[in-house]
Order: C-alpha cells, then sequence, then structure tokens
C-alpha cells in the first residue's frame, strides 16, 4: 500500500473516533459514543448496562490516552494517534483488543435484544449507525463480521474485526 493509501486509512480510523469533529480525540469523544448507544438502544445512563458501556468508555479512553497522548494534555491528536495508537500497536492488534474490550462487551449487551451474548448482524448495523458509521458502511461491515456464519456476531468476532480495522499495515 502506498503512504497515500495508508493516510487515507489512518484519516478514517482516526475520524471514527473523534466523534465531534474538533480534530482531536478525548474523553468527551468516548463519553458521546456511550451516550448514543445508549439513546439508540433505549438504555438509561443509571440502569446496569448503561453504567458499564460509560465504565468500559472510560477503560478505553485511559487505554488509548495511555498509548497515544504524548504530550499528556487528555487529548489525541490526528499525529498521536498515528504515531502511538496506530503503529505502536500494529504489531500488537491483541493488546488493542484488550483496550477496547470492556466498551465492546458493554456495547453488546446494550444492543443485544434477546441477551444471549451476541448480535444479529442488523443490531450490529445499528450500533455501528449509531456510532456515526455511514447506513452503507454499517450494512456492509456488520455482514462482514460473523466470521463462522452462524448467523450471530459474537464478541470475540467483534473484538478481532475492530482490533484489525484499526491497526492498520502499512
Amino acid at each position: 500500500m502506498d503512504s497515500a493509501e495508508y493516510e487515507r486509512r489512518i484519516a478514517a480510523r482516526f475520524a471514527t473516533f473523534d466523534q465531534d469533529g474538533n480534530k482531536y480525540i478525548s474523553r468527551e469523544d468516548f463519553s458521546t459514543a456511550a451516550a448514543a448507544l445508549c439513546k439508540e438502544f433505549g438504555a438509561t445512563v443509571r440502569s446496569d448496562k448503561g453504567q458499564a458501556l460509560y465504565i468500559g468508555a472510560e477503560a478505553f479512553w485511559q487505554g488509548m490516552a495511555g498509548i497515544a497522548d504524548r504530550d499528556g494534555d487528555q487529548r489525541i491528536t490526528r499525529d498521536e494517534f498515528v504515531g502511538g495508537a496506530v503503529k505502536r500497536l500494529r504489531d500488537s492488534p491483541e493488546r488493542f483488543a484488550e483496550i477496547a474490550r470492556p466498551f465492546l462487551h458493554a456495547a453488546i449487551a446494550i444492543a443485544d435484544a434477546d441477551g444471549d451474548g451476541a448480535l444479529a448482524p442488523g443490531e450490529a448495523e445499528r450500533a455501528l449507525r449509531a456510532l456515526g458509521v455511514p447506513a452503507e458502511t454499517a450494512a456492509a461491515t456488520a455482514g462482514t463480521l460473523d466470521a463462522d456464519g452462524d448467523g450471530k456476531v459474537a464478541e470475540q468476532e467483534i473484538v478481532t474485526a475492530f482490533a484489525e480495522y484499526f491497526t492498520v499495515p502499512e
């Protein structure tokens, strides 16, 4: 992949986290994502599922900040994201997955209507749309998450796909 393509992919991943579009990733972006999921699936912030989601969002933020926020200002710029979150984790997608897991686990619990611990592709699509993914992209992505073809998207399938998406190879 040429450097222009790599930069384009990195920019797309950065934009995924920058929920408010202010050109940096902050704790508020993770709270915004949690609020959007709660709203979409009718969970209140004070519910057990809502609390778990916000706790997961905070853990995810802390992990990202620990890896990428080089100047300690509680904001991750695009350069810090590229230098920290992407390049440092590229060789260890499992580490990135573990940082994201508490948030993803709680997001699955909120979106999982039948409570079986896995998402139907439609539930995954709905969650992606709530997080700001365009409808067409959300539909296509949700359709590919069911890696074993059982009609359900298990937590490990989501965690693996998430890590692969955000740890961009050059």
